[in-house]
């Protein structure tokens, strides 16, 4: 899974679009169906976008990334909260730098959550695999694994679609893709030019090249039963709806 270095600094800039209210919704809805927790594990927690809503809503997290420049940012974020916007119920994070392929925490948790397509950055089926091990062996009895991937049709459009281009004030970029169709593998490329500060006219240039694998859905759910999942549903797009041949990101609930 890449380690982002440089795109950690401007990344919660480029994601400030992404529908984190969305998977927090869905997980809550989720949590309705399977149990609500009180110990949660953000596998790829990123710079806590997720995780940091999660604490303050009085859930207890484990933040998880691989990448250390990731969780110093979340960490900062979640230090410089407005301490009169957190309830007195507030929860807890704890940030650790772990591999989400053999993660582990002294005890186990009733809940794992990995959203935003981290899933999809293992390209290897031996790596997925040992994820969903890892998690199974992770949660608490009865306990439910929360995930979602991109469908093999999302890698096809980004790359018929491709290039993508912004162009803002701040922070500009050049993405481009290109799809191994035969692995349902695809390697993004992104020339990102970000300010070097507010006040500052010029512009750092950050190269970041990110490959991902999407998995049939056929192949996740039994991925997840030889893992030891006796119970596995699948959702598409935010929604607890069955998904079909357009759906674009497929959603997973797996319970121990």
């Amino acid at each position: 899974m890449c380690a982002y270095r440089q795109f950690a600094a401007v990344y919660d800039r480029l994601m400030e679009d992404m529908p984190y209210p969305d998977w927090l919704r869905f997980a809550r809805e989720c949590w309705e169906r399977y149990g609500m927790p009180k110990t949660v594990v953000d596998l790829g927690c990123g710079t806590g976008s997720i995780a940091i809503p999660l604490a303050r809503s009085g859930f207890h997290v484990f933040g998880i990334d691989l990448s250390a420049d990731m969780l110093t940012i979340g960490q900062s974020k979640w230090d410089e909260s407005p301490r009169q916007a957190i309830r007195s119920n507030a929860g807890s994070i704890r940030w650790l730098q772990q591999n989400m392929r053999d993660w582990e925490l002294p005890e186990q948790v009733d809940t794992v959550i990995s959203f935003c397509d981290c899933i999809n950055y293992l390209i290897e089926e031996e790596d997925v695999e040992a994820a969903f091990r890892a998690t199974y062996g992770g949660l608490k009895p009865g306990g439910v694994f929360l995930f979602d991937v991109h469908a093999p049709v999302t890698l096809k459009r980004y790359a018929e679609e491709q290039p993508f281009v912004l162009d803002e004030r701040d922070v500009a970029y050049i993405w481009t893709c290109e799809l191994d169709r035969e692995r349902l593998e695809i390697e993004h490329r992104l020339t990102i030019f970000a300010r070097d500060g507010k006040q500052d006219m010029r512009f750092n240039r950050i190269e970041e090249v990110h490959v991902q694998r999407a998995y049939e859905p056929v192949w996740i759910r039994g991925a997840l039963a030889r893992a030891g999942f006796t119970k596995v549903e699948a959702f598409a797009d935010f929604k607890l709806e069955l998904p079909d041949n357009k759906s674009e990101r497929l959603f997973f609930a797996a319970v121990k």
